[in-house]
């Protein structure tokens, strides 16, 4: 087996188009070759299927994947209520303990070798009253990769989680930009500007393709170096 590999996706804000990008990691590097696995920690929004609650996310991680591990360790917290994570384990009284999903992330990493983890929301949600979603990714050791939805006011949105990235001694491995408003004023410009600030490479632009199959859009996506 290859050796393993692994990266925490996070984004500008919730809704840029997060688990598209990560199901599209795992086609690219499903397309090199690599046994590959999503994985979503933790999830608020569930709905009921065959008798058990499931994250949408998590579902289309699943399905991208080489092989169905069980959601179970693809995703160790679904939070039933859409609401923000910390909310969400509060009113199910659920407190999100990061040894538990560093367990699941191990038995998969013993599966697989390429592990793409999909962070919650942006990349400082809260998940409880002490630690937000950067404590995954450093939990984990996991270079970050870091998916801009480009809209107006993206450019602020991306330096700036960038900044928090960096300022939590983690390492950006890349971005990825998602085309959100297919009628955005200079898109192109902007991403140019965040190509000259950002301090880590562009893994590829997404174009604006509402239900479109990630496997498809692998070909816009290169993996980290």
């Amino acid at each position: 087996m290859n050796e393993f590999r692994a990266w925490f996706v996070t984004g500008t804000d919730t809704e840029v188009g997060k688990t598209l990008a990560a199901c599209v990691l795992i086609h690219a590097a499903r397309a090199q070759g690599y046994f590959t696995l999503g994985m979503k920690p933790v999830a608020a929004g569930a709905a009921k299927c065959n008798g058990k609650f499931i994250n949408e996310d998590a579902a289309r991680l699943r399905a991208a994947g080489s092989f169905d591990p069980g959601i179970e360790l693809i995703n160790p917290y679904c939070l039933r209520p859409p609401i923000a994570p910390h909310i969400a384990a509060r009113e199910e009284n659920v407190r999100i303990e990061p040894a538990r999903i560093k367990q699941a992330f191990t038995r998969l990493r013993q599966r697989c070798e390429r592990l793409i983890v999909e962070g919650a929301g942006g990349f400082l949600v809260p998940l409880d009253e002490h630690i937000d979603c950067s404590v995954i990714a450093r939990e984990l050791g996991l270079p970050i990769i870091l998916v801009v939805g480009t809209r107006l006011g993206c450019i602020n949105h991306a330096l700036l989680t960038a900044e928090a990235i960096a300022n939590r001694n983690l390492r950006l491995a890349g971005w990825i930009a998602n085309r959100i408003q297919p009628d955005m004023p200079h898109h192109d410009s902007n991403i140019t500007t965040l190509c000259q600030r950002i301090d880590a490479p562009l893994l590829g632009a997404l174009p604006y393709a509402p239900g479109a199959d990630p496997a498809e859009l692998a070909q816009f996506i290169t993996l980290p170096a």
